[in-house]
């Protein structure tokens, strides 16, 4: 009999944003290989949704409303997520959000928002979960694993989008500073950057340029579903993952190894 090597049977994972788009994506990748998991979002009605969805797969499925830009509501949401399913043993940071407009023309409250969500409220998340984890490796229950979602905006200017830019650079840097901090508890951080995948978070807006122009500079001609982060996203859940950390993954189509 075949051996799944990235079972992820009696693992919890927590994942922000996750009720939509690419983190129900990943969350239901995470309970499809036998995880627990918890779904945060900041609209009830979602949550419920999804989290009705993951329950095929048969294991715990909670969610919780969430709204990670404030403070409290992490702290609070993380102890009542420990409390609920026990323990975290993965946690994906992926809410955000996203708007277009030049850094010239840019409002200080367009910044402001966006980091407060996609910046801010990650450290709040990933802070939580890191005080959880060394707690536990400090009790004898060492191990976990922290993954950030990132962008191809780590790597290289796009017009319109210098604020979430500057999010998922700082997000960039932070996991490399968890991941050698956490590093003697057994913990594991990384980061995956896709490449262009639609979803409802770009809803309303004319995506065919941007499906041009990916198209033309990936040397695999296909768009990204959001089911292409599956795979990377049990991976580094799994204690196959043990000795991988400090990354910054892409998932690209191999965009970012194209010059030309």
């Amino acid at each position: 009999m075949a051996e799944n090597l990235f079972d992820l049977t009696g693992k919890v994972a927590l994942v922000t944003g996750g009720n939509s788009g690419l983190g129900f994506a990943m969350a239901n990748a995470l309970a499809r290989a036998g995880a627990d998991v918890e779904i945060w979002g900041r609209r009830k009605d979602y949550n419920a949704k999804a989290a009705e969805a993951l329950q095929a797969h048969g294991n715990r499925v909670a969610h919780r409303a969430v709204d990670v830009s404030k403070e409290q509501e992490v702290v609070d949401g993380f102890a009542a997520t420990v409390a609920e399913l026990g323990r975290v043993d993965c946690v994906v940071g992926n809410a955000g959000t996203v708007g277009m407009s030049l850094v010239e023309q840019m409002t200080s409250e367009a910044w402001h928002d966006l980091l407060a969500i996609n910046l801010h409220g990650v450290f709040y998340t990933v802070r939580e979960a890191a005080r959880h984890m060394k707690a536990r490796a400090e009790a004898g229950d060492a191990g976990g694993s922290i993954i950030l979602n990132g962008s191809l905006s780590v790597f290289a200017g796009v017009p319109g989008v210098g604020h979430y830019a500057t999010a998922k650079g700082g997000l960039n840097s932070l996991a490399k500073t968890l991941a050698v901090e956490l590093g003697a508890y057994a913990v594991r951080v990384n980061m995956i950057c896709p490449g262009f995948i639609p979803t409802d978070l770009g809803a309303g807006e004319s995506l065919q340029p941007m499906i041009d122009a990916t198209l033309a500079r990936s040397p695999i001609k296909q768009i990204g579903r959001p089911e292409d982060l599956e795979g990377i996203i049990v991976y580094l859940a799994s204690d196959r993952s043990r000795y991988h950390s400090g990354d910054t993954i892409t998932l690209d189509g191999g965009m970012m190894a194209q010059v030309y």
